[in-house]
């Protein structure tokens, strides 16, 4: 199977060999496990990797930062970065007296950390790109896309399931006991750490929906505050995002909470305590983890072009609601997403509405939805869950 997983090719590998030769320090930061270090080590085969992860290597860092850079010199890809804040002024200091493109390549998953120190020392100096999972785009060209939508689902494109043909269910608990042990621990001091898995599952069964936060943290039996604290954590190491709703007034008394989802739905399954593709056949979440897919696709699609995304939902007060909507520039892209493998006129209609109040055009109208067949009508696009992009 590690030959297939070679012959991945990630999306975002052109750009962040272009940044290297614009940029003395290009920055990858994205969630743990999502194939940072395989990229980095195949896009720059020529240059030294050392991982900060390595006791050893990481008390050198510390103990000596010149030495450490100096021993390991220039065109060299110093991962988990983030653990070892002190070299950053260090790497300034040798950018600015060399000041040469691509220099130094910087990865970790923790963004926080790794932005915090970015904005102290190497403001204008990296440039800064997010990965994230395999997306179906990547996986598709590779032939490695399960052809089932519901396995897709269950699965979800973290790269160790398809390296090491790994079950779902024996990676995801797995994952999730390494990403608190690592990551949650040395961002934030947490000393109930069963509290914050359960915090994460209740996030999982919110996914998709309005966040109320008050209502969240009663349920974790945690204050406000530590849930907010808590929802940041997860939000600057990936683990999952907030949809915000559109910010223009189509309509007035709009919605104002934001949607909660996260970047995989294999994650999400297994929060759930699926254990099987079957039982999410008839999972009462299957629609909002088909919406969470199709968004986070999106999301991964800015992500490996280098681009923040500017994606919103929209919401009145009377429940109208459009799931996504696309902004670039001027234009306006609205999306309906349908789990149905059926294509149905009548999910169309709330579009119409936004449309007739928006003034965006009928081409910039679509529902993505579960089955696997593009399909234009007069009203708008039918969009395959297989071609999102």
């Amino acid at each position: 199977m590690r030959k297939f997983f070679a012959m991945i090719e990630r999306k975002i590998t052109e750009k962040i060999k272009y940044l290297a030769t614009k940029y003395p320090v290009v920055t990858l930061t994205g969630t743990r496990q999502c194939g940072k270090s395989t990229l980095l080590k195949s896009a720059f085969p020529d240059y030294r990797y050392v991982s900060l992860e390595d006791l050893d290597l990481r008390t050198m860092a510390k103990g000596d930062p010149r030495g450490f850079l100096r021993n390991f010199g220039s065109q060299t890809i110093i991962d988990e970065a983030q653990y070892v804040p002190e070299l950053f002024s260090y790497i300034q200091t040798v950018v600015d007296t060399e000041n040469e493109a691509g220099m130094y390549i910087l990865s970790g998953s923790h963004n926080f950390l790794l932005l915090q120190n970015i904005t102290q020392s190497l403001a204008g100096r990296t440039a800064v790109l997010k990965l994230a999972p395999f997306s179906i785009s990547e996986l598709n060209n590779s032939g490695l896309l399960p052809g089932n939508l519901n396995e897709w689902l269950f699965t979800g494109g973290y790269p160790r399931i398809y390296d090491r043909q790994i079950l779902p269910s024996d990676f995801y608990p797995h994952y999730i006991q390494t990403y608190i042990d690592r990551d949650i621990r040395t961002i934030r001091e947490i000393t109930n750490l069963s509290l914050f898995v359960r915090f994460l599952k209740l996030c999982a069964a919110r996914v998709g929906q309005l966040l109320n936060i008050a209502s969240l943290a009663n349920e974790a039996d945690i204050t406000v505050p530590t849930a907010n604290a808590w929802l940041s954590l997860l939000e600057s190491s990936y683990v999952m995002f907030l949809l915000r709703p559109y910010h223009h007034n189509f309509n007035k008394r709009l919605i104002k909470s934001p949607k909660l989802y996260f970047y995989d739905t294999g994650l999400v399954s297994s929060l759930l305590g699926l254990e099987n593709t079957a039982q999410l056949s008839t999972h009462y979440l299957r629609g909002e983890l088909f919406e969470n897919m199709v968004i986070a696709e999106i999301v991964k699609k800015y992500f490996f072009e280098g681009k923040e995304p500017q994606i919103y939902f929209w919401r009145d007060s009377n429940k109208n609601e459009v799931d996504l909507l696309l902004e670039s520039g001027d234009q306006l892209q609205a999306i309906e997403i349908k789990s149905s493998a059926t294509m149905k006129n009548d999910f169309f209609n709330t579009l119409e509405m936004f449309r007739s109040i928006s003034g965006i055009k009928t081409e910039n109208v679509s529902v993505i939805y579960g089955g696997d067949t593009d399909y234009t009508t007069q009203r708008g696009k039918f969009v395959s869950w297989k071609n999102i992009i």
